[in-house]
């Protein structure tokens, strides 16, 4: 291993997929069988499975995102989540029941059942070949960040080299651990749409709600280079203009404000990361050598590669594709307009036809962005 670079890959449901293309892209980029060009994996939620997949492939790059690729290429509702009438039906029926204290507590509240998720899990990861990857100096460490409902932390499950310690932060820690699909579905555990999963002796649900720094975790982890990919157009050129502001005819709906909560936990607090961090780059390198030696954790250099076009349009044009009783779903909880739902149904869009539009504005995206790509993974 000649580096320290790590991969930081957010959460975002679907909207994941587009890592898959901009992987994708890279995998075309370097040469075939290369070796994982990312000691140090940290993902959350969806991300935390892109990330897991590529540390039981590091041995060969290529073929960790031509599986992924392939994988979510061929991904559908069913896979993800249960989609039956009354399934649903009982779900929120368990959750106004929970308001009035009637719910048996064993069993966990949410909107969706994420059952096949397991499944999906078990049959395309191989959780030996981490270690495996790990004795072979091919991974430093892959850590997957879940949030604790007893205590509010943010904890990051991490398996890695035997050097790696332990951390404690404010209302965020660190924690060695075997990693298994038990981890992964707790890290992608939307609240109130998909179920808390307990590990050991606590529950816990997606990992981007209350993490205040998505690249916390690969600088413990001794990360030199940070390499991430968003899942938010915020980046993009439109949004260097003024936003048109509209008036609204209606208070916001159900799904308008599940969408902005979604935003909120999986987007914006990145985007706030990549700016502060950019800024303390910035200020860092104005300063004098010896000085700079008195902040070792901040990384030298980012690359960041974010959608082109906004992905909850994307979304829009494919709400047709999602089964009947999401859509039913979807549209009660947000009104007439498809517009008000984009946001939200963007994260839960597992079809085919959206994940591919994803993967190819990623790998578009990423090809545009070659030389800058190549550069961060083979500098002079």
């Amino acid at each position: 291993m000649k580096n320290n670079n790590a991969l930081i890959l957010s959460g975002g449901g679907a909207r994941a997929a587009y890592q898959v293309g901009v992987l994708s892209a890279m995998g075309k980029m370097l040469p075939k069988k290369t070796a994982l060009p990312f000691p140090i994996l940290c993902g959350t939620s969806a991300g935390a499975l892109n990330a897991t997949m590529l540390a039981s492939y590091a041995d060969n790059f290529s073929k960790a995102a031509s599986t992924l690729a392939f994988v979510w290429r061929h991904l559908s509702p069913d896979q993800i989540y249960t989609l039956g009438r009354w399934p649903l039906a009982t779900s929120v029926t368990k959750t106004l029941m929970s308001l009035f204290h009637l719910h048996n507590h064993a069993e966990s509240i949410a909107i969706m059942n994420n059952d096949p998720l397991r499944e999906l899990l078990s049959n395309h990861l191989d959780f030996t070949r981490i270690k495996q990857a790990i004795d072979n100096d091919l991974v430093s460490a892959l850590a997957v960040t879940a949030m604790s409902y007893s205590t509010g932390e943010s904890t990051t499950f991490f398996e890695g080299r035997e050097t790696f310690q332990n951390w404690q932060g404010k209302r965020r820690k660190g924690v060695r651990a075997k990693l298994g699909v038990d981890h992964l579905l707790a890290s992608s555990a939307i609240p109130a749409i998909f179920p808390a999963h307990k590990i050991n002796q606590h529950y816990y649900g997606d990992g981007a709600i209350r993490q205040k720094s998505a690249i916390y975790p690969a600088l413990q982890l001794g990360a030199e280079k940070l390499f991430i990919i968003g899942v938010s157009g915020n980046r993009s050129p439109k949004k260097w203009l003024p936003s048109e502001e509209k008036n609204e005819i209606s208070a916001p709906s159900m799904a308008q404000i599940l969408g902005q909560l979604l935003n909120s936990a999986f987007i914006d607090n990145l985007e706030d990361d990549i700016n502060q961090l950019e800024l303390m780059n910035s200020l860092l390198r104005d300063l004098p050598a010896e000085k700079r030696q008195n902040y070792p954790l901040l990384p030298t250099e980012t690359l960041i590669i974010s959608p082109s076009e906004e992905l909850n349009e994307i979304a829009h044009h494919y709400l047709h594709t999602l089964p009947k009783n999401i859509r039913v779903l979807l549209k009660s909880a947000g009104g007439s307009s498809t517009e008000k739902v984009s946001s939200a149904a963007s994260y839960l869009l597992f079809t085919p036809q959206y994940c591919r539009a994803l993967m190819e504005l990623g790998y578009q995206d990423a090809m545009w962005e070659k030389d800058k790509i190549l550069a961060f993974i083979n500098p002079l």
